[in-house]
Formats: structure tokens, sequence, C-alpha cells
């Protein structure tokens, strides 16, 4: 523990202090508890968004079952153009969303496809999509872990080191000004028998 010197002015500081840290640790509390709710929220969506993503393929194969078919290359059949990320703000956490997807759909002659190309095609993207999105919300999951990490080593700064800290310092300048004070009382009533002893001995 550092030294600090033992005085009113020093006493006043620290009293300053843990007032502010104690007005402040309330408002990092819920952030805190905030951030934690929102992360275990975006966890339970992820763990949702990839039962979606199962769901979606078992289904497509069930509809589609030529997909089963190793010697069919549909590879590059539909591929993403273009993503627009976008950002939103909360409670100071930047978080990915998904914007806008352009999709490329290989184009094949009316007459050679097969029949089923068209749902193939549309499912593939719904696909492509839920992949964006699932990579979108491991993301979120990530910086509001992160978030949530931080602020709870601020909480814990401010409830386990700084508050306990202050409330220390204020005890033992109190105590030592105490000390001072009753020493001073002390030596005046010394002081001042020792001048009616003088004063009688006249």
């Amino acid at each position: 523990m550092a030294k600090i010197a033992l005085n009113k002015s020093v006493l006043s500081r620290e009293k300053q202090r843990k007032t502010a840290y104690e007005r402040y640790l309330p408002s990092l509390e819920l952030k805190q508890k905030q951030l934690l709710a929102e992360c275990k929220k975006a966890q339970r969506q992820l763990a949702q968004h990839r039962s979606e993503i199962d769901s979606t393929q078992t289904s497509v194969y069930q509809k589609l079952p030529m997909l089963a078919n190793e010697s069919m290359d549909l590879a590059g059949l539909v591929t993403v153009d273009n993503v627009r990320i976008e950002e939103e703000n909360l409670m100071g956490t930047h978080l990915p969303t998904l914007g806008h997807v352009d999709y490329n759909v290989t184009a094949y002659g009316f007459l050679a496809r097969p029949h089923w190309f068209d749902e193939l095609a549309s499912s593939l993207q719904l696909v492509l999509k839920l992949k964006l999105e699932e990579q979108i919300l491991v993301a979120r999951v990530r910086r509001l872990q992160k978030a949530a990490q931080s602020i709870t080593q601020r909480v814990n700064l401010f409830s386990k080191v700084l508050i306990p800290e202050s409330t220390d310092n204020i005890k033992r300048i109190n105590l030592f000004l105490s000390d001072q004070e009753r020493a001073s009382v002390v030596r005046s009533k010394l002081a001042k028998r020792k001048k009616n002893a003088e004063a009688g001995a006249q």
C-alpha cells in the first residue's frame, strides 16, 4: 500500500474520492448486468440459429435428394457477390448486423438446366444467408463477451480495490488525527498543571 500523508487535506480528498467511487459504482454494476444479459441472449440466438441452419439443410436435402449424388458439381452455382455489414451501438459496444446481401447465380440455359434448378438456387441462397448471419452472431457474442469482461474488471477495481482502499485510508487518517488530538489535549493539561504548580510554588 502506498504511503499517504496523514492530515486533514488528504482526509478530505479521500472522502471525496470514496464518494465519487460509490456514486459511479452502481451505474457500472447496472451496465455489467445489462451486458451479461445481452451476452447470454446473443449466445441463445447463436445456438438457435445453428439449429435453424441444420434443420434448413436437412429440409433442402429432403426436397432435393439428387444433391446426394456426388458426381454433381455445384461449386460456384450460387456465390455471394456483395455483403453490406452495418453496425449498432449497444451500451457503447459496437455490434455488427447483416445488411444487404447480393448473390450471383451461375447462368444456365433454360433448356439445359434441370427443372429443380430454381428451387436449388433459392435454397442455396437461403443457406448462404444463414451462414453469413451465423458469422455475424459469432462476432456479436465475442464483442459482448469482451465488453462484459472489461466492465467486470472495472466493477471489481471499484468494489474490491479503490473503495476499500479509500475506506482504509480514511480510517487510518481519522485514527492518527484522533491520536494527535488526544496527545494535544494531554500535553495541554500537563502544561496547565505545570504552570499552576509553578504559580503555587511562588
